[in-house]
């Protein structure tokens, strides 16, 4: 059945189709017309059997195709809407990431912001206990607020 993916939809519905209606035909012809037809010709009169065997065939393997060939359509028609779905969601995810990235942009601001206050902050106070080599408390609290991405004041 893989094979039907790579042949047109039309021309599976046109096939199924022909073998159903000429199973149909040929059983109608062979038990109904033919079989009277035939015993006025007894050299084909042994021939009606076989037309018979096979337009039954015929009926029963266009019968089964064409609910193979419904339930293939059906399938595709399920895949069809998935699809839509999923592009539906992959618009709605770009959104959502366009969105999330805008944010992101905006917060990376505000950490580098407070960073910058920070540094100039230790550069300020830093080299007044420079030469004294003690940490003195506003370089602690200097320190802690950077690690805690906090702004002084």
């Amino acid at each position: 059945m893989w094979i039907l993916h790579f042949l047109p939809s039309s021309f599976i519905q046109f096939i199924v189709h022909a073998m159903l209606v000429a199973g149909i035909m040929g059983c109608f012809l062979s038990f109904f017309v033919i079989n009277k037809v035939l015993r006025f010709f007894p050299p084909f009169a042994s021939y009606y059997k076989i037309m018979q065997i096979v337009s039954v065939v015929l009926l029963v393997g266009g019968v089964y195709l064409e609910g193979g060939y419904s339930a293939e359509m059906q399938w595709r028609e399920r895949v069809a809407e998935v699809e839509a779905k999923v592009a539906k969601a992959e618009a709605e995810s770009a959104e959502a990431n366009a969105a999330l990235a805008k944010k992101s942009e905006v917060k990376v601001k505000v950490i580098r912001e407070k960073a910058l206050v920070v540094k100039q902050y230790i550069d300020r106070e830093v080299t007044k206990y420079d030469s004294t080599c003690v940490i003195p408390l506003p370089v602690v609290k200097a320190h802690n607020a950077a690690a805690k991405n906090e702004t002084l004041k």
